[in-house]
């Protein structure tokens, strides 16, 4: 357990044996009690995440009894770390975080590689420095109701851990960890203010990576968009993968003179034995052809987009994930826009606009493989994965390169 005292201090308890067996049903969050006869030894940081050098050891001999509420007591300490900072901090790390929850994924039900039953759900959260990082929540946390997450509730969460995945960044919530909705005090208040002056529809920097990339994403290849047109015009024997800094021009709506949805209606069931999403389309009734589970589908991107660096422009598929990121939207939200728009489409066109050339460029992650499709065999380029350029590392990389290019040193 964490101990907070009314002077802001917060230190690791662990009961053992006789202890732990006499005390487990009396001690509850939030009540104050008085603690003796315990012992004091240096944290192991491997175990113990508590910001204190020290840690408390109860055995045996441990009293506990109950004392008055003091209100001048938190029941809860948070010290958070900004999204901004975070990308800087070694990892992994553990921080509390403060923020929003933009978007979340469906309940995912998986075994683990022991047997275990799992239960995962993944949440985007964006605080007000414009920065936004993918937090995975297990069990209980993650069976809270999908209206839980709706309406993008403020949060407080506690005890993250914080990895590198996929080439960028990503959160868990430990087991012991907390996951607070609507908190108070000075930060949830400076976060609640940005978002509703403007903070909601910002375009966020994306620290997390989404899409099943696994190792891949750390062995790409950094290219521009004439080098990824090179790739598409030979025949590679391997699938390779590339980072390519870009912008969005164009998104392909129409195709033969007819309207082409953004997005269908996909599968959400588990593909067997993985912990990957079967996202077949589904029909009318909700249906899937391959897996044969019949429910609701949830909306998925699936577009094809122009992107445009210095040295060329190209087209190419982009998936669900990367395209939520370069659109700024949810797939459900493209969804209800493109419902609103009608059959010509006005809405949606106006919308895209707004998004070509503008906001900050995206780093781009591409794959190309050689495919076969009726007897023709060529390159396919596909976009995998998408997420804003973070300005002030771009500019230190580019800054970098220059110095190279000089025969100097970096700054």
């Amino acid at each position: 357990m964490d101990l907070l005292d009314k002077g802001g201090g917060e230190i690791r308890a662990s009961f053992f044996n006789q202890a732990a067996d006499k005390y487990l049903d009396i001690l509850e969050v939030g009540k104050c009690y008085v603690l003796t006869k315990g012992s004091v030894k240096v944290a192991n940081r491997q175990y113990n995440q508590c910001n204190h050098r020290y840690e408390l050891i109860f055995d045996k001999d441990a009293l506990v009894a109950p004392a008055a509420n003091d209100i001048e007591i938190k029941t809860m300490q948070f010290n958070f770390t900004d999204l901004r900072a975070l990308q800087s901090k070694s990892l992994p790390a553990t921080v509390a975080l403060c923020g929003v929850v933009v978007s979340f994924k469906p309940l995912f039900s998986f075994k683990s590689r022991d047997g275990k039953d799992l239960i995962k759900r993944e949440v985007t959260v964006a605080d007000d420095t414009a920065t936004s990082i993918d937090i995975t929540l297990w069990g209980e946390r993650a069976q809270l109701p999908d209206a839980t997450f709706e309406g993008k509730p403020l949060v407080a969460i506690k005890s993250v851990i914080v990895k590198e995945w996929n080439g960028g960044r990503a959160g868990s919530l430990l087991q012991d960890g907390l996951l607070e909705f609507k908190p108070t005090g000075v930060e949830a208040e400076r976060i609640l203010k940005w978002w509703s002056n403007g903070g909601s529809s910002t375009s966020f920097s994306a620290m997390s990576i989404s899409g099943r990339l696994g190792g891949t994403a750390r062995k790409a290849k950094d290219a521009s968009l004439a080098d990824i047109r090179r790739v598409s015009e030979s025949l590679p024997e391997n699938s390779d993968i590339y980072t390519v800094i870009a912008r969005l021009c164009y998104v392909a709506t129409t195709k033969q003179g007819q309207r082409q949805p953004l997005c269908y209606s996909a599968c959400s069931a588990p593909r067997e034995g993985t912990q990957l999403l079967c996202n077949k389309r589904v029909d009318e009734s909700g249906r899937c052809p391959v897996c044969g589970s019949i429910g609701k589908g949830v909306a998925r991107l699936f577009v094809r987009f122009k992107f445009v660096d210095f040295a060329d422009s190209i087209w190419a598929t982009t998936f669900h994930e990367g395209a939520e990121s370069i659109l700024g939207k949810s797939g459900q939200e493209i969804l209800d826009l493109e419902k609103h728009s009608g059959s010509d489409g006005t809405e949606v066109d106006e919308f895209l606009k707004q998004r070509y050339y503008l906001g900050v460029p995206h780093q781009l992650t591409f794959r190309a493989k050689t495919d076969t499709y009726q007897n023709e065999t060529r390159c396919n380029i596909s976009c995998i994965g998408a997420r804003p350029v973070s300005l002030a590392e771009h500019g230190k990389q580019l800054l970098s390169e220059i110095h190279q290019m000089l025969g100097a040193p970096a700054a």
